[in-house]
């Protein structure tokens, strides 16, 4: 299976108004760009998922949205209550388990989360320390739900060399 991780899009850092609560905070403008930017740089090297899991949160949600509106997600987006904040690594293999014969799933989540989802693929620790920025996906292949061997790190994308692959 093709895991690609995902970190959500820039977001909003305001609270207030209609905004109560941190789980509401929405990409900014410059955040829908950038992850439709990395979303079609996606698309470029061919990568079609089966399922985008994402968190709960609006900016996760609404970064998982754009990939899968870029991307023609097969079947849609999937909300993960695991991916959320703090959310048990195990409660996502269980998601995952119901994908177990899918090629590509996407799984957008929040830092530092994603890091160490993709350390613990790897069979890395903790001390291996994998920074996310804001729309930056990596791709992690496995061959089983748990991995019963590490996971290969096949790639890592920010948002500035998405970009890039759009020009050429």
């Amino acid at each position: 299976m093709k895991l690609y991780l995902v970190r959500h899009g820039i977001a909003s850092d305001q609270i207030g108004g209609a905004i109560r609560y941190d789980a509401q905070r929405p990409l900014t403008d410059e955040g829908k760009t950038e992850t439709t930017a990395v979303a079609t740089g996606l698309k470029q090297l061919g990568i079609a998922p089966d399922v985008i899991l994402t968190s709960p949160l609006v900016r996760a949600h609404q970064t998982a949205e754009i990939l899968g509106n870029v991307l023609q997600s097969k079947n849609g987006l999937r909300v993960v209550d695991a991916l959320a904040p703090a959310g048990n690594l195990n409660d996502i293999y269980k998601v995952l388990k119901d994908f177990e014969r899918a090629s590509e799933v996407f799984m957008v989540g929040h830092e530092p989360d994603v890091g160490r989802i993709v350390a613990t693929l790897l069979w890395a620790g903790p001390e291996l320390e994998i920074s996310f920025k804001k729309a930056a996906v990596c791709r992690v292949d496995i061959t089983s739900v748990p991995p019963n061997q590490p996971g290969t790190l096949e790639w890592f994308i920010t948002p500035k060399i998405a970009k890039q692959l759009q020009a050429v």
